[in-house]
């Protein structure tokens, strides 16, 4: 929106200054400051509005974790300022004309819509199941069916629709055609479905200690910020062997968008808490990561780029597989982790909660490490 204004200012009455906004790295840096100062400023308010209104984080009995029961009476649903400053400076900073950037706005206000009707009906309507799980997840399918579609016919996206980059391999994609076209539209349906559906659960399982999902959501979005300035330029995905995707560049503008955003509810966020996400921000923040790795055809990435997520979900399938084998073969379920989702185990442990959230973030930060180095290392 305001690049269609400076735009049309530095062409129409050449105003100095106003011609900045060609450039994605100005329109990086206007949108992470704007997200920042929205989150900062506008959090607070919204902060205060989810007190006065007794929107509190609602606090199973049963985890066997007391210092979680004094986190009953911090607000939730503080997913509002994480959206709000995503989503205001992208629609502010990128090209109108971008379906990258509609496309991305769209997943993280559908799933944090999603959210929020869960964190809604556990919080107003004190109903502790929240939304019921067939709704999310057909929510999360829909959600990723129109994601999918989009991208698959879509013109813009014609030449690489359905191909995706292997890891660690020069020049080595998977085409979801390979075995006809008809056949490569539902796989890479299917394909997107999961990953929106598994990356949007995979942080909310996250969510569970203060500034853990949050600060990692930041770590992620500086990752995924690099992949898209890169494959977006002609110059830099030709030096770097990598797939270009016209136009991807605007996506940069949305991740430092997500990283100031990050930044700004981690002022809050941080230990002790004065606001948690809740359902609205971690899956809006989750589908937005899913959205991401499917645009710059980096899903198979995703265990890396979003790899403690990854890391988080899989105790929980390890734990509740093992224990329903045991029980069936022995009489008695057995655990493997003292709990879960694995920071949870770490708790148990004795870990301080600090602790355990700045590890995890140092593991996040070499994940994204690790991923950036396939760039390089092919």
């Amino acid at each position: 929106m305001l690049y269609d204004l400076f735009t049309w200012l530095d062409q129409t009455y050449g105003i100095p200054g106003t011609g900045a906004v060609a450039f994605i790295t100005t329109r990086t840096a206007l949108a992470a400051v704007t997200s920042l100062v929205i989150s900062l400023i506008i959090g607070r308010r919204i902060i205060s509005w989810l007190s006065k209104l007794q929107l509190k984080e609602t606090i199973r009995d049963d985890i066997g974790l007391d210092h979680h029961l004094a986190k009953g009476s911090t607000p939730t649903m503080g997913g509002v300022i994480i959206i709000l400053a995503i989503v205001i400076p992208s629609v502010l900073w990128i090209k109108m004309s971008s379906i990258y950037g509609w496309l991305i706005v769209f997943v993280t206000l559908s799933l944090g819509i999603v959210g929020f009707i869960d964190d809604y009906i556990k919080v107003v309507k004190k109903d502790k199941s929240g939304l019921a799980g067939r709704f999310k997840i057909a929510g999360q399918v829909l959600v990723g069916l129109i994601t999918g579609a989009v991208l698959y016919l879509h013109p813009d996206f014609e030449l690489v629709n359905t191909l995706s980059t292997v890891p660690f391999l020069k020049n080595v994609n998977i085409d979801y055609a390979y075995f006809g076209e008809n056949i490569g539209a539902f796989i890479y349906l299917g394909v997107a479905v999961f990953v929106i559906t598994a990356v949007s659960n995979a942080t909310n399982l996250t969510d569970g200690l203060d500034g853990l999902a949050t600060g990692i959501s930041g770590i992620c979005g500086l990752v995924f910020a690099i992949y898209a300035y890169v494959s977006g330029r002609v110059d830099t995905s030709g030096y770097l062997d990598i797939m270009y995707l016209e136009g991807s560049g605007e996506l940069t503008i949305f991740c430092a968008a997500l990283i100031g955003a990050a930044i700004g509810f981690l002022w809050y966020n941080s230990n002790p808490a004065s606001v948690f996400m809740g359902d609205t921000g971690s899956l809006a923040l989750g589908g937005a990561f899913g959205a991401l790795g499917l645009m710059l055809h980096k899903e198979l990435l995703l265990p890396f780029i979003c790899g403690v997520f990854f890391f988080e979900t899989l105790s929980v399938i390890i734990q509740t597989s093992y224990f329903k084998y045991t029980k069936a073969r022995y009489g008695e379920g057995r655990r493997v982790f003292l709990m879960t989702p694995i920071h949870h185990h770490f708790e148990k442990k004795g870990w301080p909660e600090q602790k355990i959230v700045v590890r995890f973030w140092i593991i996040s930060v070499l994940l994204g490490i690790i991923s950036l180095l396939t760039l390089k290392i092919r």
